[in-house]
């Protein structure tokens, strides 16, 4: 709830024009660029499972893995649902296979399982970012070509040099006033990020007429075929009690915004993209706790706090 308080938060600032359009670009580059880098080394320094390299691995694999996963699951079914290409199947695949796993998924994961898996999160999200970036921009554009480039950014930075000291273990020498001024700085990277992500939904909402059939397939991918196979894969694979906590958490995540500025890069259907994100959205107020509830104990973890 507090999650969704904060998006209904942002829609509801927008509407009152305490948060205009104007101030989104320069509020979206302070958290890329500073605050969320912040945050995550401040998270990672110091994590004791991200000092096995097999862990490592196996968090930037699964991550990759599960959204080229996703990806395919959302071409079957936007061709049982009589998209092609042309009319939205390009975007709907990506937008109905790509959860939100970065600004929705954090705070949840730290609420239920606390700061360890909440670390390994940022180091799966690589993998997350890597397939987006490549095969998804491949998938939206029709293009075969791959820029390394489009994964240089703040998050990904932090995050490798953050698994440099834990490696080199010079990460417990990060301490006193610096490191303070590091998690000031950086507490507050979700809270913003997701107001600013309820001010994005509440601009797009009534912006195109509904078309049940995007909406009822990538409610089906999103928040039913999607979550079976990560928590298929948190059971069957030989993964590290918190990987299994974050695949967990991601597999009952809604669709994510990404995918809009992906169509709109890319050439896809921005139109189709806006409607999976905000149906999905919705839907997952209610689809969220029970599939964490279920899949937890489906796949055998213990200990979710109140």
């Amino acid at each position: 709830m507090p999650v969704y308080l904060l998006i209904a938060a942002g829609a509801v600032l927008r509407k009152m024009g305490v948060i205009r359009h104007e101030h989104d670009a320069g509020v979206t580059r302070l958290v890329y660029t500073v605050m969320l880098p912040c945050f995550i080394l401040d998270k990672i320094l110091g994590s004791a499972v991200l000092r096995s390299g097999p862990v490592v691995l196996w968090s930037i694999g699964i991550g990759f893995a599960m959204i080229v996963v996703g990806v395919l699951i959302g071409l079957a079914v936007g061709w049982a649902v009589g998209l092609e290409r042309g009319t939205g199947m390009r975007t709907f695949a990506l937008a109905a296979g790509c959860q939100n796993f970065g600004f929705t998924a954090a705070p949840v994961l730290e609420i239920l399982w606390g700061t360890g898996a909440l670390a390994l999160l940022f180091v799966h999200n690589i993998g997350v970012e890597a397939a987006i970036w490549s095969m998804g921009v491949m998938v939206m554009s029709g293009e075969r070509r791959f820029s390394v480039r489009k994964l240089i950014n703040g998050p990904i930075i932090a995050v490798t040099i953050g698994l440099i000291l834990v490696a080199l273990g010079l990460d417990d020498q990060v301490t006193g006033v610096g490191r303070k001024a590091l998690s000031m700085i950086g507490v507050g990277a979700f809270p913003v990020a997701i107001l600013i992500t309820g001010c994005s939904m509440i601009d797009l909402v009534g912006s195109e007429k509904p078309n049940w059939r995007v909406i009822a397939g990538s409610s089906l991918v999103r928040l039913v075929l999607g979550p079976l196979a990560i928590l298929g894969a948190a059971k069957f694979l030989p993964l590290q009690q918190e990987l299994r906590q974050v695949l967990v958490v991601q597999a009952a995540m809604p669709a994510g915004l990404t995918s809009i500025m992906l169509a709109r890069m890319y050439g896809g259907r921005p139109a189709v993209a806006v409607q999976i994100v905000i149906a999905t959205t919705l839907l997952s107020l209610l689809t969220l706790p029970w599939i964490i509830a279920w899949g937890s104990g489906w796949v055998g973890l213990k200990g979710i706090l109140p």
